[in-house]
């Protein structure tokens, strides 16, 4: 499964001291990934995915976020840094499922 969508870059506080900096997938989309059969697995319905912002591509997961209803994509300083976003810009994001 591949998708491109835009969706604006918001900020998880996860502690006091650590940040996370992610993008929702669009709610059509988590809905067709929540819906796919598939065996058991760690991670808390974690999917393995390809992800593409401009020229940088990275290997990561996607998790569901029941308080936002969908999935959600981390976006890694570096990724950031190289396509130079910061929180609340818009990024337009080719992803790739790669989990069956």
């Amino acid at each position: 499964m591949k998708v491109v969508f835009t969706a604006e870059l918001w900020i998880w506080e996860a502690r006091r001291s650590d940040t996370w900096t992610f993008v929702s997938l669009p709610a059509e989309v988590s809905a067709d990934l929540l819906d796919r059969p598939r065996p058991p697995s760690p991670g808390f319905g974690a999917l393995r995915v390809r992800a593409a912002i401009g020229g940088t591509t990275w290997t990561t997961s996607i998790f569901p976020d029941k308080a936002r209803g969908t999935y959600v994509l981390p976006v890694k300083r570096a990724v950031r840094t190289a396509e130079d976003l910061t929180p609340g810009d818009p990024a337009t994001v080719t992803l790739t499922v790669l989990d069956p």
